[in-house]
């Protein structure tokens, strides 16, 4: 509990800090509310619409827990496929790569005109944020397993299938909850932007009538709504890490 604590501290003390300056900055120079609304204003907003803006957050949250799995899922399959097959993974590797150079915002326009409004676009549009650092976390930690424990497995007599649910998937899980952790960051920002491309609710569509409407005060709810849903599901992968991972060495404090 106690290391807990310092790990908490310091953030959350920067973080009040930072909240402190910002009213502080406001109030002093007397900036309006439409370009820089301070943290009191932005509260007493959330506090006001509070309904609303729940409504539209069930609805992001919604989509990230459909788009989340199944983009990680695929991620996972992908590393693991590409590693049991080695020429696979050579002539597939760089694809991988290359899909990731092509920006999110210029395929959602694709997939509506191949796919409607439906749900099913903003579930590929997730998934394809979120596969790539599961694919390639879990890539990297199947490939670095330990050589010397390999060899002894080997000269044991096992065999590759042994040497993969013993040696290599094992190892491979602080790397692939690296992955996941980052996957949970891009959840969610897949889905505000799978809804600026077709919905009727969600954070990404109140993000577009706030704007259009001048409302900087409800858009700093909604971005500060984007960040905490972020912040619950990489801390939930990190609790379900601490769990899975017992093995894993602790640093001191």
């Amino acid at each position: 509990m106690r290391s807990t604590w310092k790990l908490v501290w310091p953030p959350f003390v920067a973080v009040l800090f930072f909240v402190g300056i910002w009213q502080l900055s406001v109030m002093l120079f007397d900036i309006p509310a439409y370009q820089l609304p301070s943290p009191t204003d932005i509260a007493r907003e959330s506090k006001n619409n509070a309904s609303g803006i729940w409504e539209h957050t069930a609805a992001t949250l919604r989509l990230t827990l459909i788009g989340f799995p199944v983009g990680t899922g695929i991620g996972l399959f992908t590393a693991l496929l590409l590693h049991l097959l080695p020429w696979l993974k050579r002539a597939f590797y760089p694809l991988l790569i290359l899909s990731q150079n092509v920006p999110s915002l210029a395929l959602a326009p694709l997939l509506i005109i191949w796919f409607g409004f439906g749900l099913l676009p903003k579930i590929i549009l997730i998934t394809l944020v979120c596969f790539f650092p599961v694919a390639v976390a879990a890539m990297g930690g199947l490939a670095q397993s330990d050589r010397v424990m390999m060899n002894y497995m080997k000269m044991a007599g096992a065999g590759k299938w042994q040497i993969f649910t013993k040696l290599e998937l094992p190892g491979s899980l602080p790397s692939l909850f690296s992955g996941l952790k980052i996957s949970a960051t891009y959840a969610v920002m897949g889905a505000v932007v799978a809804e600026w491309i077709g919905a009727d609710k969600g954070i990404g569509y109140y993000l577009l009538l706030q704007k259009a409407s001048y409302r900087a005060d409800r858009m700093f709810v909604a971005i500060a709504i984007i960040v905490l849903l972020s912040l619950v599901l990489f801390a939930l992968i990190a609790l379900l890490e601490r769990w899975l991972v017992r093995w894993k060495p602790r640093k001191e404090a």
